[in-house]
């Protein structure tokens, strides 16, 4: 039978207003454009958007709900911290959940998903090449997805896109570690060894110690933060 593997470009999904708004919020964080505890301006984002202020409102809800903002009182929404406790929380799931989906697809990496993830890693070297921040966040995003996402795990990676959500303050934490970007390239080119191998214990062990190396290294740095 053969592999199919989630595609780089998906088809977009229709976009309700309140998606659009709550996107924008997104990058404002992630961009660090919108810093943990600034206020969540309903005319600005609506006028960004192009949209009225009720879908911003709908939106800012929702966000509230996913702890990317936290209600203030007499303040209104404001970003939400990213604190240590949450550091060690979320990638000690994202561990977890990412190790168990190489476990439950017990086959080499091979065919198709491993040229994708062959195009992944020679992106992410150039993107390190170029100081590339975004790109390589992103490029990280699509690795672990190309790895996480098969039909023995999709109920994980439905779980781990949320978590990927909820983290994409990713982009905030390479930009706190920039010199982690060849230490996680190298790390990613280590699974993919094991994996393509059809080492799958040793590429699962490899994984969680990637996530745990993330992690360690994000809460020195935010440690270190003034």
């Amino acid at each position: 039978m053969t592999e199919t593997f989630p595609p780089a470009d998906r088809p977009q999904p229709f976009r309700t207003k309140a998606e659009l708004a709550a996107d924008h919020i997104k990058q404002m964080i992630m961009s660090g454009q919108t810093p943990p505890g600034a206020k969540i301006l309903t005319r600005v984002v609506a006028q960004a958007v192009g949209i009225s202020d009720t879908p911003v409102r709908e939106a800012i809800k929702q966000l509230v709900s996913e702890e990317w903002l936290v209600e203030r009182p007499h303040i209104g929404a404001v970003v939400a911290d990213f604190t240590v406790q949450n550091v060690r929380e979320l990638y000690g799931i994202r561990a977890a959940l990412t190790s168990l989906a190489l476990q439950l697809h017990q086959a080499p990496l091979s065919g198709p998903r491993l040229r994708a993830v062959d195009e992944v890693l020679a992106g992410s070297a150039v993107a390190i090449a170029a100081g590339d921040v975004a790109a390589f966040a992103a490029l990280n995003r699509r690795f672990h997805s190309l790895l996480c996402d098969t039909e023995q795990s999709r109920l994980v990676h439905r779980m781990l896109v949320g978590l990927w959500s909820r983290t994409e303050t990713a982009q905030r934490g390479f930009r706190l570690v920039p010199w982690r970007l060849p230490q996680s390239h190298a790390e990613h080119v280590a699974i993919r060894d094991a994996l393509a191998e059809g080492d799958i214990a040793r590429a699962s062990e490899l994984q969680h110690a990637h996530e745990m190396a993330a992690m360690n290294a994000l809460i020195q740095a935010m440690d270190g933060e003034p």
